[in-house]
This record gives structure tokens, C-alpha cells and sequence, in this order.
């Protein structure tokens, strides 16, 4: 199998070169000074075993490709955000022996949030979802770090609309443990990123106070996910537990010490422009708006997490405070209303 890395940033670019490394066949998909940097000096990925450059094919666009392979795998790693302009750019793109990619190829789902899933089922036949457990570093153009051990990262993956796994997720889940993931098989994919969403909640608190871990900040939040997990049990979702996600972890990415931010406030360091929040806090506000449930916290969190992204703000700009006073008045207008 080919692998098309579509969007070969802190996770992409981190599976893609692990990849390369265990003898896979890898073709990055960057755009920018990212895809110059990469074409010119090559993929310079950093794990936990060390620093290695990584040359491999780098395309922006599908037809700088060509006609695609019928063994070609497309690991969709783009934000969110970002989906439905790669979902349609390379599902319409053709395949050897006729169709195209959305008719005939495999597409796997590793991106936080649970909405990729839903846009590639509008568009492609075969859909996997990736619960993706992968600290990772992307803030220079064609430099990547990864440092967990003594695994880089853990995989869950399976079908996006549930059941038996088959022999095209068996296969990926082969390559991928040759090359420093565990890629554990399951039928319930979704149970896993719906689990993996909560702990994304606070993705937005790093982004706009910082990654310094403070005891406001688990106060917030803690909030965040007591608002996620009742609009989850509002909407009859399923989610992995807490002590199943940690015997699925125990022992297997230790992260050093001194590792910065998460993805969202990696966005607003390289200054993309824009952050997951919709489909982060905005997938718990959604549900809430859906079936009844308030949700103060998470409204807050996406709206600030959106303005630092639209008006260039540096991360971590906002006190923790002054992000926990916003939540406390938006909770406060909703008690309000409630009551009218």
C-alpha cells in the first residue's frame, strides 16, 4: 500500500515519516512554506530515538500526483476546519482502472473532534476513523517532533459507521505497529473519539491562557467536560471511559517534560489563521443546543478560541481569570433565562 499523508503537520507528518522509516511507501500532501521546506531540505522528524530527514514525494494538489494507485490509503490529518476543501479535492481526483477516489479508495479519519467522519461519509464509499493519541510539535515549516516512548502514539482505529473490522484496517494497523504505534483494531471507533473529544475541551484554555498547567485552569476545564458528558448522555453517546482510556495508555506514551502546546495553540503560534474550537467545544454546544443541555462553558471557550485565531492574537494572551469570569457570566445569563 501507498500512503497519501493529506495534511502532513504535527500528526501527518509524524505517521508519514514513521511510516517511511518501517520501509512504507509515503507521500506527503503540505502546502506553503511548509511543502518548500519540505521539497528543499526534506521532513526533519524528531522521536523519542532521535533526529532523522526524511525525503519523500511532497504534491499540494492532487493532480501533481497523477492518476492514483487502487492500493493508495489517504490518511486525512488536515483540522477540521480544513476537510470539506481536501475531502472533495481528493475524492474526486481519478484512480487507475477507472472511478475515482471517493468511489474506490480508503480514507482514515485521524483528527480530533468526530465530525471528519460524517463529511467523508457524504462523500467517500470506505471510511475509517482514527482515535489519534499522538503528542506532537509542528511550529517550523519541515520541522517535526514527536517525542512519547516508548511508543509514539496510539492509533485506535476501525470502520466510522461501526462493526467488524476488515482487511484494509487490519493491514494499516500492521504497517502503523512496525512503525512505533500500537493500532489496536475496534469496532467502536467512534466510542474511542468521542472519549478522545473531552480531553480536546481544553484545548481552547490552552490556547488562549497558555499550556502552563494551572489549578484554574483544570477548574475550567473540568466544567468543559461535566457540560460535555451530560450533552453526550442527553444525545444517547457512548464514549470510552476513563479507566479504559488509561489501561489503553499505561506505560506506552510517557511525554517528557517541557513539551509545549496542544494543537490549537500550536494554529495560533504559526498564525493559520484558524483553530478546531467549532468542532471541539462547538460539537458539545451543538448537542446541548440539540437536546436541552446548557453549555455556558464550551459557548465561551469556542468564541474565544476563535476571535485569538481571526485577529492574530498571540496564545496564551488571556488570563485564566478573565476566561473563567466569561464563563461564570455567560453561565449566570443562561440560569437567567432559564428562569424567565
Amino acid at each position: 500500500m501507498r500512503y497519501i499523508i493529506i495534511g502532513a503537520g504535527a500528526v501527518g507528518a509524524t505517521i508519514g515519516g514513521r511510516l517511511a522509516e518501517a520501509g512504507g511507501e509515503v507521500v506527503l500532501v503540505a502546502r506553503g512554506a511548509h511543502a518548500e521546506a519540505l521539497r528543499t531540505d526534506g521532513l526533519r522528524l524528531t522521536t523519542a530515538d532521535g533526529e532523522r530527514v526524511h525525503r519523500l514525494p511532497v504534491v499540494t494538489v492532487p493532480a501533481e500526483l497523477g492518476e492514483l494507485r487502487p492500493d493508495d490509503v489517504l490518511l486525512l490529518t488536515v483540522k477540521t476546519q480544513d476537510a470539506i476543501a481536501a475531502l472533495d479535492a481528493w475524492g474526486d481526483a481519478e484512480v487507475a482502472g477507472g472511478g475515482t477516489a471517493a468511489q474506490r479508495l480508503p480514507v482514515l479519519c485521524a483528527q480530533n473532534g468526530v465530525e471528519s467522519e460524517r463529511l467523508a461519509l457524504r462523500r467517500f464509499a470506505r471510511v475509517y476513523g482514527v482515535c489519534v493519541w499522538l503528542p506532537s510539535t509542528f511550529l517550523e515549516p519541515g520541522v517535526v517532533s514527536a517525542l512519547c516512548a516508548p511508543l509514539t502514539g496510539i492509533l485506535h482505529l476501525g470502520p466510522a459507521a461501526g462493526g467488524p473490522a476488515d482487511r484494509t484496517a487490519r493491514a494499516v494497523a500492521a504497517d502503523l505497529d512496525k512503525a512505533g504505534f500500537e493500532a489496536p483494531v475496534v469496532e467502536d471507533v467512534m466510542r474511542w473519539k468521542y472519549a478522545k473529544l473531552l480531553g480536546n475541551l481544553g484545548n481552547a484554555i490552552q490556547a488562549t491562557t497558555g499550556p502552563e498547567p494551572e489549578p484554574a485552569k483544570a477548574a475550567l476545564l473540568l466544567r468543559a467536560v461535566r457540560e460535555g458528558k451530560a450533552a453526550f448522555a442527553a444525545a444517547g453517546i457512548a464514549y470510552a471511559s476513563e479507566a479504559e482510556q488509561a489501561a489503553a495508555r499505561d506505560g506506552k506514551v510517557n511525554q517528557p517534560a517541557g513539551v509545549r502546546g496542544g494543537s490549537s495553540w500550536q494554529s495560533l503560534a504559526r498564525g493559520t489563521g484558524s483553530v478546531e474550537a467549532d468542532y471541539l467545544n462547538g460539537e458539545v454546544s451543538l448537542l446541548g443546543r440539540l437536546h436541552g443541555v446548557p453549555t455556558p462553558v464550551n459557548d465561551v471557550l469556542r468564541h474565544a478560541a476563535n476571535i485569538f485565531a481571526r485577529e492574530s492574537l498571540p496564545p496564551g494572551a488571556m488570563t485564566i481569570a478573565d476566561l473563567t469570569a466569561l464563563a461564570d457570566e455567560a453561565a449566570a445569563r443562561g440560569q437567567a433565562a432559564a428562569q424567565n
